[in-house]
């Protein structure tokens, strides 16, 4: 996580909680519902990570930094999120397949036409996990993962993109 660019904004809590568990779009420590790894809470400035990432550095390095970017997003303004949304747009004319991460591929592969069209939640929803999981891609420092499935031209798109981005000042979180 060397490669963080500078954040500044009021502190963020991290904790981590054995056994993360979604069910009915509420977080629980038990064994019901869809297992998940973390969970942001904007509002508390908080992040909840499983204990299990302590084990695996590398993954909690990624999965910390796609978990900080949900901060960076909601601060980042609308021109810059719409450049992204831009950029994300562009894949889709071309037919990109795949993405850098799992949390934005299935919402990716739950798209329709419409939503694309309408800006829909369910694609803004897709956007902002598409950020968050490619800036984790770009600067948590693994470079292989089987969860980027994204082709290598739409990975190039994608890092020129948080160059322009981190060339400014500090991002607020």
């Amino acid at each position: 996580m060397r490669g963080l660019p500078p954040l500044e904004g009021a502190p963020i809590r991290i904790r981590f909680l054995r056994r993360l568990f979604v069910r009915r779009r509420r977080l629980e420590s038990g064994p019901h519902g869809a297992e998940v790894h973390a969970a942001t809470f904007l509002r508390k400035r908080l992040i909840l990570l499983e204990t299990a990432l302590l084990r695996h550095q590398s993954e909690l390095a990624r999965i910390l930094v796609h978990e900080l970017f949900h901060f960076v997003w909601l601060r980042l303004g609308n021109p810059v999120r719409r450049s992204f949304e831009a950029l994300l747009r562009r894949e889709s004319g071309a037919y990109a397949a795949g993405e850098l991460g799992w949390s934005a591929e299935w919402r990716k592969q739950a798209l329709g036409v419409r939503d694309r069209r309408e800006r829909t939640r369910r694609w803004r929803e897709y956007v902002c996990e598409s950020f968050c999981d490619s800036a984790a891609w770009w600067l948590a420092g693994k470079r292989r993962h089987g969860e980027f499935t994204l082709a290598a031209r739409f990975r190039q798109s994608r890092r020129a993109w948080f160059g322009r981005l981190v060339a400014g000042p500090a991002m607020s979180v």
